[in-house]
C-alpha cells in the first residue's frame, strides 16, 4: 500500500518537520537552476512594475519543491499567500470565498490543480483572465448573473499530471515551469544544508550515498537523512558516517538505486514469475497483491525512469537493466524479446 511506503515521494504526516528545512528565498533554493533563473526575472520585473505576476503553472513529479517554490515566489513578491488544493474546493462558493479575500497582487497557491471539478474551472476562467467573479443567482427564467471585480492576483497551480489539465485552463497560465528530478550533486548540497539546520554532522561520502538512494527527490532525501540520524545516534556517536548510512538504508530495505521492497517485488514478479513479460497490469497487480492504480501511478514511474520496465500495448515488459539488477539471466524467449525491442525501440506509452 502507498500509505505504508517510506520511500514514496508523496508527502507524509511525518514530513511536517521538513517545513523548517524549506528554503525561503531563491538564493537558498538549491537546484532547478533554469526554472529558478527565469522566475527570478519574472518576479523582479513584476515588482518593478508594481503589477501582479502572471499566473504560474509548476508541474513535475511529486517531492521536487513545487510548494516551496510557490512560497518563495510570494515571499520575493512581498505579498501574502493563500494555500488550497483541487480536491479541497468542493463548491464554487469555496473558490469565491478564497478569491474575494485576496488583496492586490496576493498569491493563491492551488495544489493538485488537475483535480479541480469542471464546474469550479468555469468559475476560475474569468477570475484568471479578467479578474472578475461571475456569480449566478436563482434558477430558470428568474436567474440573474452578477459580476464582481477582484483584486489582481497571481494563481500558482501545481500538478504532477500536466496532461490532465484542460486546454482552456492551461492556456491561462503565462508562466509554465517543469521541475526535473535532482542530480546527485544537488541532492548532496540539499542534504548538507538540511544537516546543518538539524544540527547533524555528516561525512561527505555518507551524503553522497544518501543522495544516490533518494530517487532524485529532496523530500525523500530529507526523510532518509532524519532516519539515518536515528541510527547514528543509537549505534554511533551521532556523526553520520558511510558505514552507518549503508547499514541504515539496507536495514530499511532501500537498495543502492533507491528501490524499496515494493519496487523489488514488482520487478521480481515480472522477471521471475512472468519471464520478463509482456504482462497485463491487472495480472501483475494480482500477482503482487497491489492495487493497479498504485502500480501505474506510484511504483512504475521510477522503474521506467531507470530503464527497468517498459509499458507496451501488450503489457509490461522487463528490460535488460532489470535482469542485470536482479542478477537473473534472461531466458531464450526473454532474450529474443529484448532483441526485438532494441530493434524497434521500447514503448513506454
Amino acid at each position: 500500500m502507498e500509505n505504508n511506503r517510506f520511500i514514496t515521494n508523496k508527502e507524509l504526516v511525518t514530513d511536517d518537520g521538513d517545513i523548517s528545512l524549506r528554503p525561503t528565498t531563491f538564493d537558498d533554493y538549491i537546484g532547478q537552476d533554469k526554472v529558478k533563473a527565469n522566475l527570478k526575472v519574472y518576479v523582479a520585473a513584476s515588482r518593478a512594475r508594481g503589477e501582479a505576476l502572471d499566473h504560474v503553472l509548476l508541474y513535475g513529479p511529486p517531492g521536487l519543491g513545487k510548494t516551496t517554490l510557490a512560497h518563495i515566489i510570494a515571499a520575493e513578491l512581498g505579498v501574502e499567500i493563500k494555500v488550497t488544493s483541487g480536491p479541497g474546493i468542493e463548491r464554487a462558493a469555496n473558490l469565491a470565498s478564497l478569491l474575494t479575500n485576496l488583496q492586490e497582487r496576493d498569491v493563491l497557491f492551488l495544489d493538485e490543480i488537475h483535480r479541480l471539478n469542471h464546474s469550479i474551472e468555469e468559475v476560475l476562467y474569468p477570475a484568471m483572465e479578467d479578474f472578475v467573479l461571475d456569480i449566478s443567482t436563482g434558477k430558470g427564467a428568474g436567474a440573474t448573473s452578477l459580476r464582481l471585480p477582484l483584486h489582481k492576483f497571481t494563481l500558482i497551480g501545481a500538478t504532477t499530471r500536466a496532461g490532465m489539465l484542460t486546454g482552456p485552463l492551461r492556456d491561462r497560465f503565462g508562466v509554465i515551469c517543469r521541475l526535473e528530478p535532482y542530480s546527485t550533486a544537488d541532492l548532496v548540497r540539499i542534504i548538507k544544508r538540511s544537516a546543518r539546520l538539524l544540527k547533524i554532522t555528516i561525512d561527505d561520502d555518507a551524503a553522497t550515498e544518501l543522495s544516490s538512494r533518494s530517487r532524485g527527490t529532496p523530500r525523500i532525501a530529507n526523510r532518509l537523512l532524519k532516519r539515518v540520524r536515528d541510527f547514528a545516534q543509537v549505534m554511533g556517536d551521532g556523526n553520520i558516517t558511510l558505514p552507518i548510512t549503508v547499514k541504515a538504508l539496507n536495514d530499511m530495505e532501500i537498495d543502492p538505486l533507491g528501490l524499496d521492497y515494493n519496487d523489488m517485488k514488482l520487478l521480481s514478479a515480472l522477471v521471475q514469475k512472468f519471464d520478463g513479460g509482456p504482462t497485463g497490469l491487472d495480472t501483475l497487480a494480482a500477482a503482487i497483491n497491489e492495487d493497479a492504480g498504485t502500480i501505474e501511478d506510484v511504483i512504475e514511474p521510477y522503474l521506467i525512469q531507470l530503464g527497468f520496465i517498459a509499458r507496451t500495448p501488450r503489457g509490461r515488459i522487463a528490460l535488460k537493466a532489470a535482469f542485470n539488477h536482479l542478477g537473473v539471466k534472461p531466458s531464450k524467449k526473454a532474450v529474443m524479446q529484448l532483441s526485438f525491442l532494441d530493434t524497434v525501440g521500447g514503448n513506454n506509452e
